[in-house]
Order: C-alpha cells, then sequence, then structure tokens
C-alpha cells in the first residue's frame, strides 16, 4: 500500500510539473491574458486565417523583408532621385535592406527597412530609430510599378525624422503600446514598446479578445455556437459600421481615447467624435478615408439594411472582383424591383451584370494620400472606389463610349 502511494505521489508530481510547464510556455498576447492571438485562432479556424493571409486587413503592417518589400532593388531601377545632388538608393546589405541618402555622390544617412505598412495601393516603409518610428521617404506604389516620394513629404528635400503616431499604427496594427516614461518632446516622437507590436488587423480586433472563448470551446467542443466572441453578424447595424468605422471614418475629428481598447460592441462616439461635416457633403469627404460616412449618404444605404459585410468578407481577398460586386448589387436592383439600371436598353446586359461599380461607385483620386512626384509625367494619384453610390454623369459617359466601341 506504502508503494502505491508513492508512485502516486511521484505520479502527482510529474502531472502538476508537465502542467506547470505548459502555463509557463504558453505564449502571452502584449494585449493582455483576455486575448489569445492570431496564432491559436488559426488552430481551429484554419481555412478563414490562410484566406486573411492575403486581405488588405492583414497586410496592413508586416516585417519588412525581400517577400514582403515589392519595390526592385535591382541596379538602376533601387533609385529615386530627389533632385541632381541628391538621390535615395534602395539597397540589399550584409546587414539587412536599407533606404541610402547620397548628396553629391557620397553617402549621407542611412536606415534600415524595418516595417512595411499598406501593400495593396501601395507601401510606405518604417524604421526604428530607439523606441521611436519614423517614415522612411521613399514609398512603393503599385499602380506606376515604382519608387516615388512618401505622402506628405516635400519635392527636393530629404529628411529621415518624420514621426509616426499611435494614431497612424491604430488603423494599421493591432496593438502598439507607448512608453510613458519617455517624453515625446525630448526624443522627437512617440516612444513605443516593441514587444508590444502585434502587426496588420488580426482575428480580435475584429472579433474581440478570445482567450475566455478558447478555453470555453476547448473545454466543450460539443457546442457549436461560439461562446465569448464577438460575432459581427449578431451586432445591431449601427455597431456594426462602428466595428469598421474604427478605421474607415476618416481621421480628422478629434479622438478621446485610442481606439486599441475599441472591442465589438462599443460605440465608436466614445472613443472618436463624428466628423464635423454633413454626411451628404461627399464633397469634403475622402474616398479613402470616409468610406462609412460615404456609405451612409448612400440613397441604397438609406433605404435598405446595407452594412458593409452586405458587400464584404473581410477573410476574403475580393480586390478587382467586379463581377462579385455587381452581383451584390443585383441582388437588391432588379426590373420586378422596378429599380434596374435605367441604361438597361442602351447598353450590353453583360456589361451591366458585370460592372455596375464602375458607374456606381467610381475610382476617384484620394484627396488625403498624395505622393509628390519629381516629374509631371509620374502621376502618383491613389484612387479608390468611392463608397457614396450614385450616378456619375461623367462615368455613365465614358462607359456609353465603351460601349459604342470609341
Amino acid at each position: 500500500m506504502k508503494k502505491i502511494n508513492v508512485v502516486a505521489a511521484i505520479c502527482a508530481i510529474m502531472a502538476c510539473f508537465v502542467y506547470m510547464q505548459c502555463k509557463t510556455a504558453k505564449p502571452t498576447d502584449p494585449r493582455g491574458e483576455a486575448y489569445a492571438g492570431a496564432a491559436t485562432c488559426a488552430k481551429c479556424h484554419s481555412a478563414i486565417s490562410n484566406s486573411s493571409l492575403h486581405t488588405a486587413h492583414y497586410l496592413a503592417t508586416v516585417p519588412a523583408n525581400l517577400n514582403t518589400i515589392h519595390g526592385s532593388f535591382a541596379k538602376n531601377a533601387n533609385i529615386f532621385d530627389f533632385s541632381p545632388s541628391q538621390k535615395i538608393v534602395m539597397e540589399k546589405r550584409d546587414s539587412g535592406l536599407f533606404q541610402t541618402y547620397y548628396l553629391n555622390g557620397k553617402e549621407a544617412e542611412k536606415h534600415r527597412f524595418d516595417i512595411v505598412l499598406g501593400g495593396v495601393k501601395g507601401e510606405s516603409y518604417l524604421y526604428w530609430h530607439g523606441s521611436a518610428l519614423n517614415q522612411l521617404p521613399v514609398s512603393y506604389y503599385s499602380k506606376q510599378n515604382q519608387w516615388l516620394m512618401s505622402p506628405g513629404y516635400m519635392p527636393g528635400q530629404v529628411y529621415f525624422n518624420r514621426p509616426i503616431a499611435t494614431r497612424c499604427m491604430e488603423c494599421h496594427a493591432s496593438n502598439i503600446s507607448g512608453l510613458p516614461d519617455k517624453s515625446p518632446q525630448l526624443t522627437g516622437g512617440e516612444q513605443f514598446d516593441k514587444s508590444s507590436l502585434v502587426y496588420g488587423i488580426d482575428c480580435e480586433k475584429c472579433h474581440g479578445p478570445g482567450a475566455r472563448h478558447v478555453e470555453f470551446q476547448t473545454n466543450y467542443p460539443e457546442v457549436k455556437t461560439a461562446k465569448y466572441i464577438a460575432s459581427f453578424k449578431s451586432l445591431p447595424r449601427e455597431r456594426k459600421l462602428d466595428v469598421c468605422g474604427v478605421c474607415h471614418s476618416g481621421n480628422k475629428s478629434p479622438m478621446l481615447r485610442s481606439t486599441f481598447g475599441f472591442v465589438p460592441g462599443d460605440t465608436l462616439a466614445n472613443y472618436k467624435l463624428p466628423e464635423m461635416v454633413s454626411a451628404i457633403d461627399t464633397g469634403h469627404l475622402d474616398v479613402h478615408g470616409n468610406q462609412i460616412q460615404l456609405l451612409q449618404s448612400s440613397k441604397c444605404f438609406m433605404g435598405s439594411k446595407l452594412d458593409c459585410q452586405t458587400c464584404h468578407d473581410t477573410h476574403q481577398n475580393q480586390r478587382g472582383n467586379l463581377l462579385l460586386y455587381s452581383q451584390k448589387c443585383l441582388g437588391c436592383h432588379s426590373t420586378t424591383k422596378h429599380n434596374y439600371c435605367k441604361m438597361a436598353n442602351t447598353i450590353d446586359a453583360q456589361l451591366i451584370k458585370t460592372n455596375c461599380v464602375q458607374c456606381h461607385m467610381p475610382a476617384l483620386p484620394s484627396r488625403v494620400i498624395i505622393a509628390p512626384t519629381q516629374t509631371k509625367s509620374a502621376s502618383a494619384d491613389i484612387l479608390v472606389h468611392t463608397h457614396h453610390i450614385a450616378i456619375y454623369p461623367q462615368q455613365v459617359k465614358k462607359v456609353l463610349a465603351m460601349a459604342a466601341g470609341k
């Protein structure tokens, strides 16, 4: 009996040791114990996780390397001239990838590519300067397939000390924490804890903290209804818009507190004040950042239960799929409902079925994201489909000309 008790005691000690090892080895999310981390989500949701890797949300920030930087490092294709005496060269060195500034042919300054910001219309780049984040002066633009000046830089002026603030990261990352003991006035920018950065827009940014959900579903796998996690479709329309509005409702309104603390179900007005323009004043709303207000100003929105997810599956890369979006339009607009396209007797029916967006949500240049160029021939307009769904006469003329073969 004594021998059995000793064996039992040893087994109990070993079990405790293994348990403690697992607890110790369990990865912690920088946002706190309430968060599970995207890697944990992927264990049960692998298909959605793999699909999300190709979305603009995932690509909002990624570590910089040769696979994530799409501009060329090849000789002569890796140079951007600021002036006859100034140029930036994108260089591969033994110690990493750099933007190197040459003044009158001599190296004057260089900084490493650390973070890629963007990834769809183009890419801008950040580097760590101690605990501060600064923007690099040259960005890559997908439409032009070339290196051009980063947004916000003045032609002919080369500098590497343009600081990146928390507000920038709130829409390009899922988390980053400041270092309150370091003053921005003394260091030239906000100071961040590097280890707190959660790249991209991850699962819990849109679904809320998931640790409790993971624990419950692991312990009770027979329960198929998701517990302790936010489901987008379960939210009322205003709260759905607030989730997307964290990043898609403009950037000019005063902030009340950081949106890093926002979780689905919260009211966005408790974090940032609404933009001080009328929702129908589309002339003052930029296509790049005011998608929520532009959508709300649309007759389609006001006359239906339309929300962002009606047309967008954020787990899928649907960029450029005009047929898909046209089918979304035709789900509401039909001859039987007497709200079908008024040009149906004028243009090809197939065109209507495959490209409603070109007429009613045309790609327009952003007035917020503008890249100055050194030559007039290098247009760097960032075109984004407006979310103000309407009739655009100029676009109608273009489509009619195309239909007529002109």
